[in-house]
């Protein structure tokens, strides 16, 4: 029971974790109608200005403080997000407004391919690391329980925390902020939210922004335990099926999507793993999602769609 719940615990963490990636997607979708492949590239540009910030900040300004050195950079990667979200919305999806959606997926492949151009053009291609004092040693609790305890990866769960922190405060913002609930008309009918005054292009600024704040997070977590290197963004992969699963305009389908397939993952790996050979934490996700397009193709919580003729 003890190892049970342990990979049971491990696959929340993990899942939690690939839901603040999916969330980014959902965010976009839903307030421009854009599936944007360019999410991952996000993630590693974000986390590569980080990462290099961190360690040039104290070099500039001749500090040593760590937590100082990692909010400072912190700060300057939030602001490099905004303002590629408004060369995003500039550049490419203002001359893009009522095109195809394969035309708007088109570019967003652009702006990925641009981003990873850009980041190591700027940063460098090497492995370099964020070191926000996340705790690498395990946990072991419940000792009266269980014998031996129950062994917690407590990096792990201190991202699951700052993920689910992170999901609260963007479900605060949509809920009850203007600007949140201007993102919902925008993303229940465009041209109706223009005709009521609403700003198009400066509510995919905001919303385009705000998935860079997602994917900075991401990328400071994930850097945090595997590096910053430029297989950061396959993370990103594995965030297609929890969107599917989930369903792309709904955003507590990305976060129970992201628990399910990291449960699931885990779990199937370990006891059904010995009998096929293993390998099944590597598609498991995959054959889920393709499993639930075959019966919902909007996802378990997505919006249901209705032709009228």
């Amino acid at each position: 029971m003890g190892f049970f719940l342990e990979t049971l615990f491990g696959g929340l963490m993990a899942g939690m974790l690939y839901s603040l990636i999916a969330l980014g997607f959902v965010l976009i979708y839903k307030a421009s109608g854009v599936f944007n492949f360019a999410q991952g590239s996000m993630v590693l540009f974000a986390a590569l200005v980080m990462a290099r910030f961190a360690e040039w900040i104290p070099q500039w300004l001749g500090f040593d403080s760590l937590f100082l050195a990692n909010l400072l950079a912190f700060m300057v990667a939030m602001l490099a997000m905004v303002i590629v979200a408004w060369l995003i919305e500039r550049l490419a999806l203002r001359g893009l407004v009522n095109q195809e959606g394969i035309t708007l997926l088109m570019a967003t492949l652009g702006i990925g391919y641009f981003l990873d151009g850009s980041g190591q053009l700027l940063f460098g291609s090497g492995t370099y690391k964020i070191d926000i004092g996340m705790p690498k040693e395990p946990l072991i609790v419940l000792e009266n329980m269980f014998e031996g305890g129950l062994l917690l990866n407590l990096e792990d769960l201190i991202a699951a925390l700052i993920s689910a922190v992170l999901v609260v405060l963007l479900t605060i913002f949509f809920q009850k902020t203007r600007t949140g609930r201007a993102l919902r008309a925008v993303a229940d009918d465009h041209q109706a939210a223009q005709s009521i005054g609403i700003p198009l292009n400066r509510i995919w600024v905001v919303v385009w922004a705000i998935g860079g704040i997602v994917a900075l997070v991401a990328g400071m977590i994930w850097g945090s335990k595997l590096g910053v290197q430029y297989s950061i963004s396959l993370v990103a992969l594995k965030a297609f099926p929890v969107v599917i699963l989930g369903g792309l305009t709904s955003v507590p389908g990305a976060i129970l999507g992201g628990l399910l397939i990291g449960v699931g993952e885990k779990l199937s790996e370990i006891y059904l793993g010995p009998f096929v050979g293993g390998g099944i934490e590597t598609w498991f996700a995959y054959v889920l999602a393709l499993a639930i397009l075959l019966f919902r193709p909007q996802g378990l919580f997505g919006d249901k769609i209705i032709d009228r003729v």
